[in-house]
């Protein structure tokens, strides 16, 4: 007879519904084909009463943060605006489950809460990729991966969406066997199961339907040197191909040049960043590789149509 293990699934208001179902679901029918209960659970929440979601829909849930029942494991699931909801309490309750011996975990934007609670340094963690400039801003030392999960170090992070899914199904595996876990993949119509190896976006060749090395070369320096840009000869030498042939690469894959890739490129990560940080603006310019805020937000609103204080306030 299998022992029941216990989830606590916290949901932070504004939480991701489709990650938090892609959580729970595994586990109800892993208890439906095997026939036992394998798996039960509790919702939780900062009032103890409901979360609510970023769709609007209000979840009921059991208990807050007062000690009920030893848990085997606590997900902390989160969404949007997860900065304006990381409280005292939410991070007292977790540093003292995880005294009590619970097993942590973070789903979808719930990893941000544990960094806080400063239980990531030097643990590999997914996180959406959404997140992840704003995340290596902040948290330089969490060892930021980007696969869709990581299940094989102290905690255990899910980057959101179905990725949730494909880590339920791994620790199933790891607890009842992969038959087990294939049976239930099977009952959810979910044929693309995903190692933790697997990247969250598609590859740039994946994208563009495209198999030129040296362009991939070339946005991978690009990509790494965002904060000390690098011009388009350097790009090329470094690639080991012409400035003119480089031209050609970029004019033939992506319909534009090397520069304007690289600009759009920046400018991205900056608009990650003023959405998804409180870093000051001038900060902000800096890191994303523009000599100045004025040059910052010349180019910013030609891209955007707006300032990066404007962008910022409509998401205030």
């Amino acid at each position: 007879m299998n022992v029941t293990e216990h989830f606590v699934f916290f949901l932070v208001e504004d939480f991701t519904h489709l990650a938090f179902s892609c959580a729970i679901e595994p586990l109800r029918i892993a208890n439906l084909v095997s026939g036992e209960k394998l798996y039960d659970w509790t919702l939780a929440s900062e009032d103890g009463a409901s979360a609510t979601g970023s769709n609007g829909v209000q979840n009921i849930v059991q208990r807050g943060w007062e000690p009920v029942r030893k848990s085997d494991r606590l997900f902390v699931v989160a969404g949007v605006n997860v900065r304006k909801h990381v409280t005292p309490a939410l991070l007292s309750g977790i540093r003292r489950e995880r005294s009590l011996g619970t097993k942590i975990g973070g789903i979808c934007s719930g990893a941000y809460v544990l960094a806080k609670a400063g239980m990531l340094e030097d643990v590999r963690t997914a996180v959406h990729w959404e997140y992840h400039d704003s995340f290596m801003e902040e948290f330089p030392t969490v060892s930021l991966v980007r696969s869709v999960f990581v299940a094989d170090d102290r905690i255990v992070t899910a980057s959101g969406g179905t990725a949730a899914a494909d880590l339920m199904l791994h620790l199933i595996a790891e607890t009842h066997g992969m038959d087990l876990s294939v049976a239930v993949a099977d009952q959810m119509v979910y044929n693309a199961v995903r190692e933790s190896t697997a990247e969250q976006r598609v590859s740039l060749q994946s994208r563009h339907g495209m198999r030129n090395a040296h362009l991939a070369s070339a946005i991978q320096l690009m990509s790494e040197s965002i904060e000390e840009p690098l011009t388009p000869a350097a790009i090329a030498r470094e690639i080991g191909i012409s400035v003119r042939q480089l031209e050609r690469i970029f004019g033939r894959y992506l319909n534009c040049s090397p520069k304007k890739y690289f600009v759009d490129m920046r400018l991205q990560r900056a608009r990650n960043l003023l959405v998804q940080s409180e870093k000051p603006i001038t900060e902000i310019a800096l890191a994303c590789g523009f000599a100045s805020p004025a040059h910052f937000s010349r180019v910013f609103r030609a891209q955007y149509g707006s300032t990066p204080a404007g962008q910022r306030s409509r998401i205030g």
